[in-house]
């Protein structure tokens, strides 16, 4: 706003008399107005001078109201109508009704089929795409079905999809840097692993592929978009999904900017050759910088929305919006905390499905906080001795959610008999993804105007309100 709008003008003798006379023109023209308007006059008795005066004098005040109403609405300021809140009910999210709706995919893990494959079959009609998770992929480039497709409870996911006309996308998931510069750097062999995927794909009825391949080299992002462009190609009107790392925005990421940054993701080619894209907008631990300085005591986010929509943003700068999806998780890591300079140090122990955190509390006697990222969270202090305890089937037992988790060795390691080991152990902090952090995802989806959320992971471990909010 102006100073010109902003000053008050202070009206002396003279500017008050130059008013009155504006109002006296303006009622004169009002009372024109409304005789030219054609209303029918009504027969009164003739007024007194001292009741026509009263008279006029009401009609000049209720015009000068009016008047000084209208300048004032002229002279405020435009301030957008606020955005329609989404209503919180049992848990999850009910969507604001002027949002576009968006697709939902999900991860369904080999290492929990049974369970997996039933709350995926249980939920299907809330679901676009299902995949499950996943292939492997040798030193050169063949695949290993470590999946076993051909049992019983895979083959009933298949038939559920296929009736409710979900799209099955299989998912190849390799996290060895190496192999995959070796393999795709050699047309050779990256022509029969294209070959191998093509072969998979059509023998088995798939409606396209699910290419997870982390941990690359800056130095494969040639050779990665060439196969993506061969693999386009070779696999014809079959989807081709690319799931990919998010990329956080530097000036977040960095204290200085390194001058030689590269990166393994070619966004332009992704864009180009995969139908769709899943950014895994999770994990992100403490890589932005600024958000770890803005937040007060811990700070150890699965995914704070404020991040998530750094890194979309980033992607849409080169990828189309109807091609992205949101990765969204259903588990959470616990740490052992420890101050560090002015912050703290957090060691990652192991990840979790939600029941596990909720019982843990429970034990304890903590309540979970909703935390700064939206998520829940509690801290403790370990027993200094505990007996040791089988872990839980609610452990999410996984080596290939990030090259750093420590999934395999946690599923063989129990909290309580970790913390027994070290009598003088620093505080414990455990936060997860829940319906409530993840309904924060699904608003923002539709707020940024994208395809959709892609879940990891469909096992029934996750929160059951989390299909609340997906809708």
């Amino acid at each position: 706003m102006t100073a010109r709008r902003n000053r008050r003008i202070m009206m002396s003798g003279k500017t008050g008399k130059r008013r009155f006379g504006t109002i006296m023109f303006l009622a004169v023209v009002a009372a024109a107005f409304i005789g030219a308007r054609g209303y029918p006059a009504r027969a009164a008795p003739p007024q007194t001078d001292a009741e026509k005066i009263a008279s006029l004098m009401a009609r000049l005040a209720a015009l000068q109201e009016q008047t000084a109403a209208l300048q004032k609405k002229q002279a405020a300021p435009r301030v957008p109508a606020p955005a329609p809140q989404a209503a919180r009910t049992g848990g999850g999210v009910s969507a604001a009704p002027t949002l576009p709706p968006v697709e939902i995919a999900g991860w369904v893990p080999y290492w929990r089929t049974a369970t997996g494959t039933a709350d995926a079959i249980a939920h299907m009609d809330a679901l676009k795409e299902i995949s499950p998770f996943g292939y492997a992929v040798k030193n050169d480039g063949t695949l290993v079905d470590q999946m076993h497709l051909d049992a019983e409870a895979w083959q009933a996911l298949a038939a559920d999809a296929r009736a409710k006309k979900v799209k099955i996308i299989p998912t190849i998931m390799w996290s060895d840097g190496g192999a995959i510069h070796r393999v795709l750097s050699n047309a050779k062999l990256r022509n029969a692993h294209i070959a191998a995927i093509v072969t998979e794909v059509n023998a088995r009825g798939w409606d396209g592929i699910d290419i997870d391949y982390e941990g690359k080299k800056a130095d494969t992002k040639q050779y990665f978009s060439i196969f993506l462009r061969d693999l386009y190609k070779a696999i014809g009107k079959k989807f081709v999904s690319c799931t990919i790392e998010a990329r956080t925005p530097l000036a977040d990421r960095f204290v200085t900017i390194p001058k030689d940054v590269r990166f393994a993701n070619d966004y332009a080619a992704i864009n180009k050759y995969c139908d769709r894209v899943r950014i895994m907008a999770y994990d992100q631990g403490s890589i932005d910088l600024k958000l770890n300085k803005a937040a007060a005591g811990y700070y150890a986010p699965v995914a704070d929305p404020q991040w998530v929509e750094k890194v979309v943003r980033v992607a849409m700068q080169a990828i189309a919006k109807k091609k992205i999806f949101i990765g969204v998780a259903t588990y959470g890591y616990e740490y052992e905390v420890s101050p560090y300079g002015r912050g703290f140090a957090y060691d990652r122990l192991w990840s979790f499905n939600p029941r596990y955190a909720t019982e843990l509390a429970a034990r304890l006697g903590v309540t979970p906080v909703r935390n700064t990222a939206g998520e829940l969270s509690f801290a403790y202090m370990p027993p200094p001795a505990a007996p040791p305890e089988t872990p839980s089937d609610d452990i999410a037992s996984s080596s290939a959610v990030t090259p750093e988790d420590v999934d395999g060795a946690a599923a063989m390691t129990s909290p309580i008999a970790a913390a027994s080991a070290s009598p003088a152990s620093p505080e414990r902090l455990v936060w997860w993804s829940d319906a409530s952090a993840i309904g924060d995802k699904v608003r923002l989806a539709r707020k940024l105007g994208i395809r959709g959320i892609a879940v990891f992971k469909i096992d029934g471990g996750e929160d059951p309100g989390m299909w609340d909010a997906l809708k």
